[in-house]
């Protein structure tokens, strides 16, 4: 089983970026699809940005242009640098991972939250106004 952990989150004005990371540990996570979801209070869990093994990635609609996610599997890392962050993107934001390797995965795979088995704790993003 796989462990993960976010860390990045914080308190930033509108129009700022922030990068937040999710550190894989217990295995690789190098040949899963990982992903991003988050949850705004009073809201359901919804995706953000997942990634398959082959480095396909994809993103939701309200964050196209202006997140960018990455991988780096030599630190069993992936991360997500989100720019001109509005604050309709407060949530927590909450990094999962595949239980099976995944090396072409298409968006209604990766959008999907039953397709993760690993998921962080999650890491709080506020965008003031």
């Amino acid at each position: 089983q796989v462990q993960l952990v976010e860390s990045g989150g914080g308190l930033v004005q509108a129009g700022g970026s922030l990068r937040l990371a999710c550190a894989a540990s217990g295995r690789t996570i190098s040949d899963r699809a990982v992903g991003w979801f988050r949850q705004a209070p009073g809201k359901e869990r919804e995706f953000v940005a997942g990634m398959a093994r082959s480095g396909d990635t994809y993103y939701a609609d309200s964050v196209k242009g202006r997140f960018t996610m990455s991988r780096d599997n030599a630190k069993n890392t992936v991360s997500l640098l989100m720019n001109n962050l509005k604050p309709d993107d407060t949530a927590v934001y909450v990094c999962a991972a595949t239980p099976r390797i995944a090396y072409f995965a298409d968006r209604d795979y990766l959008a999907n939250q039953n397709a993760y088995g690993s998921w962080g704790q999650g890491t709080q993003v506020t965008v003031s106004s």
